[in-house]
């Protein structure tokens, strides 16, 4: 399962990352050539980068690249490393679970209300589920880079990722 989802994470980015750039190449040579702006196409830019920031966060979770002080932890003995990788493992899992809690929530709110999007008119929930969507990759992987980090450390070595 982990390939099957490391590999849906990545081609969540290529795609949307790929259409976000095909829609600013196509905006910025319609104003260039025919003086003439899509100015809807921003609408859908934007919520697409609320996508691929989740995402990318999930995927940069995964591969250790967020950014760390780690003075305290190196120099710390084996009791106080697994006090904070549970530490950081769980307050990065609730920061997560509170985004996918009030996302599903504006979700569901967008819905009750029939809630459009100004320029194109489609239901606004379409773009909001990035949020849930995106915190939900992201506490996925929270939780298999706590457990890893924790194995780890205490000799056990197997990898989850």
């Amino acid at each position: 399962m982990g390939k099957i989802f490391n590999r849906l994470e990545e081609w969540i980015v290529v795609i949307v990352l790929s259409i976000m750039s095909t829609i600013a190449f196509v905006n910025v040579l319609s104003r260039g050539f025919a003086n003439y702006s899509f100015s809807f196409t921003e609408e859908i830019t934007v919520n697409l980068f609320v996508m691929l920031t989740f995402v990318g966060t999930a995927i940069g979770v995964r591969k250790y690249a967020h950014l760390g002080f780690t003075l305290i932890y190196d120099k710390g003995n084996l009791l106080l490393k697994n006090i904070i990788t549970i530490l950081v493992g769980l307050m990065m899992m609730l920061l997560f679970f509170i985004l996918l809690y009030f996302g599903l929530k504006m979700v569901q709110y967008q819905m009750d209300m029939g809630q459009k999007t100004p320029s194109l008119g489609w239901p606004q929930w379409w773009f909001s589920m990035s949020m849930p969507i995106g915190a939900l990759f992201c506490l996925i992987r929270s939780i298999q880079v706590t457990i890893v980090e924790f194995r780890q450390q205490n000799g056990k070595g197997e990898q989850l990722i």
